[in-house]
């Protein structure tokens, strides 16, 4: 059964991890709650696959500690494997057996669980039942390996990059298929670079890059450090503009180029925009583009690093 919603169930303190002179992992802290969807986000090469791999009792840790569900890998991991379902960045899943045979087999490592029918259909695998794992599609194979790491009935769930390579329709079932979980009162640890999954799924998260977590708390606690309400997108044609008198104008917190377009963090869009206006017209300058939108937790990371969370 799921844990009491004021228990942590994942503290990490002090971690660190690396692989000959690269450091992957440089001293990281966490918390999870019982109950919550947790995200850990950055950009690939961030630290997060190493961070979560430790956790699962997939990797060790060079220095720090790691407390699961109020349990420690070194002496409790067969007590942790019965309590733990785990989603991998990549699964690679036996080509010749079928959708059923596969979550046959997984469920057969476990004490109690679901029947791998049950679990079947929670991923609305059933009419693929019989069919083998070569012949799913990429959205496919991405249920089946959800539905492999919850035939043990987890109270915690791993979830690395579950949704990268997934178009978007594919992508949204994943998340529909998440929420269920969530419903249930169960505990997420999913890991992602798209920063629109973590505030669809997550209640908190933590940003990590280079190794480091370097912001941490609910997406809105987040957006709203760094102080921008709006951020406006254009292009223009012709000369380029003279982004030193753009980042002047009332309410401007942040003027980049990115994507072909200028991006500009607000404060105040009925301010911004007939200031933007009047400067480009000032300038000489005609807009090709011109777009607005809310803040995301994209807008932060960009604001904290200086780059796009997908960014090599």
């Amino acid at each position: 059964m799921p844990s009491p919603a004021d228990r942590t169930v994942l503290a990490v303190r002090g971690l660190k991890k690396s692989f000959l002179d690269v450091q992957a992992v440089a001293g990281v802290d966490l918390d999870v709650s019982a109950g919550e969807c947790f995200g850990l986000l950055g950009p690939n090469g961030a630290g997060k696959t190493t961070t979560i791999e430790i956790c699962e009792g997939l990797n060790t840790a060079d220095e720090g500690e790691v407390e699961v569900l109020g349990l420690h890998w070194k002496r409790d991991a067969a007590a942790l494997r019965e309590r733990l379902g785990i989603q991998l960045q990549e699964t690679q899943l036996a080509d010749k057996l079928t959708v059923l045979e596969t979550l046959e087999l997984f469920r057969s490592f476990f004490r109690q669980g679901p029947a791998a029918a049950d679990v079947m259909r929670l991923v609305a695998l059933e009419d693929k039942q019989t069919a083998r794992v070569r012949t799913l599609s990429g959205g496919q194979k991405q249920r089946l390996a959800l539905a492999c790491a919850l035939v043990g009935d987890p109270e915690l769930l791993f979830l690395d990059e579950p949704t990268t390579g997934l178009d978007p329709q594919a992508r949204r079932q994943l998340w529909d298929l998440i929420d269920e979980f969530k419903r249930a009162g169960r505990t997420i640890v999913l890991t992602t670079h798209y920063m629109e999954e973590a505030e669809r799924l997550c209640e908190r998260v933590a940003i990590m890059d280079h190794g480091r977590v370097i912001a941490r708390g609910t997406p809105r606690e987040l957006i709203a450090s760094i102080g921008v309400e709006h951020v406006i997108e254009w292009s223009t044609e012709g000369t380029a503009p003279d982004l030193a008198a753009i980042s002047r104008l009332p309410g401007v917190r942040d003027v980049r180029v990115g994507n072909g377009a200028v991006l500009m963090q607000v404060t105040h869009l009925h301010e911004a925009v007939p200031a933007l206006l009047a400067e480009l017209a000032r300038q000489g300058l005609a807009l090709t583009e011109l777009r607005t939108r809310s803040a995301t937790l994209e807008d932060v990371f960009v604001a904290l690093t200086g780059r796009h969370s997908r960014d090599d």
